[in-house]
């Protein structure tokens, strides 16, 4: 007899310029497929969750910004990213758009991810599936092709990419759709103590923190639908 299936709340809150998600991210939907063997599944909601909210629309120099943000030298932010980098590609195997390539040089830029969170905001009404394709179209928007999230056009290839409609997200972007929504929600994960991304929050109640591999997020999904 097949074991019961038990299916868990995910909320996956992060942004989509931050390369510890990616790992993240890669590192849950592979100990879900692990998992669902033993009968534990999962529906994952993307969450919103701004890095860098002040930003402005031109962006910042990655390691520039790293630099000041955190104190990195050079040296430190190429070994990281490097780093990152091998990680992004272990944790993501080819699952049908290629395994994923992080690059991450020194002159790419981070930008102001508000209006990308908005067009996952509306991805998430057409429905989750929709919503995940555009989570990995804009990783691989800036991660791999270097194109900038606060360009209303890149944003709608990415979307267009990801199998939505062109002309909705289009719409979305130039009329501000969804500005409010987004605001609560990040507010809301705010007022939880969520101060850092990636964080998988489970059934409202327990929290995994930062861009872990997939054996730890099995042992401790297992554990809580043990629990739940």
């Amino acid at each position: 007899m097949p074991p019961m299936t038990k299916t868990l709340h995910i909320d996956f809150v992060s942004d989509v310029v931050c390369p510890w998600c990616v790992v993240g991210l890669g590192g849950l939907e592979a100990a879900l497929r692990t998992l669902k063997a033993e009968g534990i599944e999962a529906e994952v909601h993307f969450q919103p969750f701004e890095l860098n909210p002040g930003m402005a629309a031109e962006g910042e120099n990655t390691a520039e910004h790293i630099a000041r943000k955190y104190g990195s030298t050079p040296e430190q932010s190429a070994a990281n990213r490097a780093m990152i980098t091998e990680r992004a590609a272990e944790a993501w195997p080819d699952t049908g758009n290629g395994p994923f390539e992080m690059r991450m040089g020194p002159d790419s830029r981070i930008w102001n991810t508000f209006d990308a969170h908005r067009l996952l905001h509306w991805a998430g009404t057409v429905g989750p599936g929709e919503q995940r394709a555009l989570k990995e179209a804009l990783f691989r928007t800036h991660f791999t092709d270097g194109r900038s999230l606060a360009d209303p056009v890149v944003l709608a290839d990415a979307a267009a990419a990801a199998g939505l409609h062109r002309d909705k997200a289009v719409e979305v972007l130039a009329d501000d759709l969804y500005a409010a929504e987004v605001r609560e929600v990040e507010e809301l994960w705010r007022s939880r103590g969520i101060n850092a991304v990636p964080a998988v929050v489970v059934e409202g109640k327990w929290l995994i923190s930062g861009g872990q591999p997939a054996g730890v997020f099995e042992e401790a999904l297992r554990k809580m639908a043990g629990e739940g």
